[in-house]
This record gives C-alpha cells, sequence and structure tokens, in this order.
C-alpha cells in the first residue's frame, strides 16, 4: 500500500511517500526489519512574491503530480486543533483546503492525523520532543540521517502513523534510553 503524508505550510509544504507492506516484520541482528519503504520525500516551496492564488495554485499542481506518479492508497494530513498565531493558521488552512481539495479530486481517501496522535504511535508518549520522533523515522525507514527539514521529516511520520492506524501492530517499537 502506498501512503502519501502531508505536512501543510504556505510557504513550505513536507511531503513524504512510503510503501506499506501489511506482512508483519521480522527482527533482524542488524537492524530493525520493518513493512516499510521510502519512496520519495520533500516540500513543496512557494515564493511570498506571488499572490496567495498563485501559491496555492503551485501546491494543487505540485501535489497533482506526485499523486499521479506514486498513486497513493490514502493521504494522511496534519491535523492541528488549535494555533499560536492566527497569521500562520489563516494561510496553512488555506494550503490543507487545496491539499484536501487535491486528494478529492483523485479520489483517494484522507485521514487527518494530529500531532499528539503521531508523538504517541511514534515515540510512546505525547510529550516526545521532536528529535525522539525524527529518529524513530530515520529508523523505521532505514535512512541514513533524519530527513530535513522538519516539514519533511514530519510529512514521513504523519505517513507512518497512517500506517500505524491501519494495522496498528505492525510498528516495530523503539526504546529510547
Amino acid at each position: 500500500m502506498i501512503i502519501m503524508g502531508i505536512d501543510p505550510g504556505l510557504a513550505t509544504t513536507g511531503y513524504g511517500v512510503i510503501s506499506f507492506s501489511h506482512r508483519g516484520a521480522g527482527k533482524s541482528h542488524q537492524k530493525i526489519d520493518t513493512p516499510f519503504k521510502c519512496l520519495v520525500y520533500g516540500t513543496i516551496k512557494t515564493s511570498p512574491l506571488n499572490s496567495s492564488p498563485e501559491r496555492l495554485n503551485k501546491l494543487y499542481n505540485e501535489l497533482t503530480k506526485l499523486t499521479q506518479q506514486y498513486r497513493p492508497a490514502v493521504m494522511a494530513v496534519e491535523n492541528i486543533y488549535f494555533f499560536k498565531n492566527l497569521k500562520t493558521a489563516l494561510p496553512v488552512s488555506q494550503a490543507k483546503g487545496v491539499i484536501l481539495l487535491a486528494a478529492a479530486k483523485k479520489k483517494i481517501p484522507v485521514l487527518e492525523i494530529t500531532p499528539l496522535q503521531v508523538k504517541i504511535a511514534l515515540a510512546g508518549h505525547g510529550r516526545a520532543e521532536k528529535s525522539q520522533v525524527q529518529q524513530v523515522v530515520k529508523i523505521i525507514l532505514s535512512l541514513n540521517e533524519v530527513p530535513r527539514p522538519d516539514d519533511v521529516a514530519d510529512a514521513l511520520a504523519i505517513a507512518i502513523c497512517c500506517a500505524g492506524r491501519m494495522k496498528e501492530k505492525t510498528l516495530p517499537k523503539v526504546k529510547f534510553k
């Protein structure tokens, strides 16, 4: 199953596409053997020099290209319940609306996931530091380093959380010292 995770933003939208196999993961002596594979990740950036409609159009067009290329079975999008700053809340909400539209146009089901749900699923508790979640993403996807920028790591974490919510017992347990 192909899952696309999205961390919405008007200036920068992070995305990550993973494949997830429902077959159980075994344990290897070398590293954690997981049913996950990272296919691609990156950001869609828009310029503040462009108008909001132009920026949203670019976001829509880039997401459409990605969904056509990778054909995700589900799209997982970060869902924010509160914002510290109304100035950032509106553009993020606009970007999220475009993301939902892109998914609807391609008939891709959407799962909205909160940051708290991601932290609990990946790190085991809701007060996990961002760096802990990023390390779990690196381990689960067998990456050489933590994906950068943070928007990308968040998008991949959202995709992994989505897979875990679809089949709870497939996430490997990662312990922190």
